[in-house]
C-alpha cells in the first residue's frame, strides 16, 4: 500500500538524492509544491514524487541543464513521464538479462 505522503528525508532516500536538492528543487521547479503543516515540514504527494523522477530523468539520462529540465517539464509533463518510466523498465529488463546470462555462464 502507498502512502498518501512522504517526509523529505524518505524522498531523499528513495532518490539517493540530499535533501538539500529537493529544498533546491523546490524553488527551481514551480511544479514541485510539497505540502508543509504549521511548523513547516514538507510532506511529498505522490505528484511531487512523480515531478522528481521527471527532474532526475532529465537531468541524469537526458543530461539537461537545470533550466533546460524547467522548459521541458512546463512543456511536455506526460511525455516525460512516460519516457522516464520506460527508461526505468529497460533498465529492469536489462537487469535481469544479465542475471540470466551470468546464471548461464556458471
Amino acid at each position: 500500500m502507498e502512502k498518501l505522503f512522504y517526509s523529505i528525508s524518505e524522498v531523499a532516500d528513495m532518490f539517493h538524492v540530499n535533501q538539500s536538492n529537493l529544498r533546491f528543487w523546490e524553488n527551481e521547479f514551480k511544479q514541485l509544491t510539497p505540502k508543509r503543516n504549521p511548523k513547516g515540514t514538507r510532506f511529498y504527494s505522490q505528484e511531487d514524487i512523480s515531478i522528481i523522477k521527471s527532474i532526475i530523468y532529465l537531468v541524469n539520462e537526458q543530461k539537461l541543464t537545470l533550466d533546460g529540465a524547467k522548459r521541458k517539464l512546463s512543456q511536455k509533463k506526460d511525455t516525460i513521464a512516460k519516457q522516464s518510466e520506460v527508461v526505468e523498465r529497460l533498465k529492469q529488463i536489462r537487469k535481469e538479462l544479465m542475471g540470466i546470462s551470468n546464471a548461464l555462464t556458471q
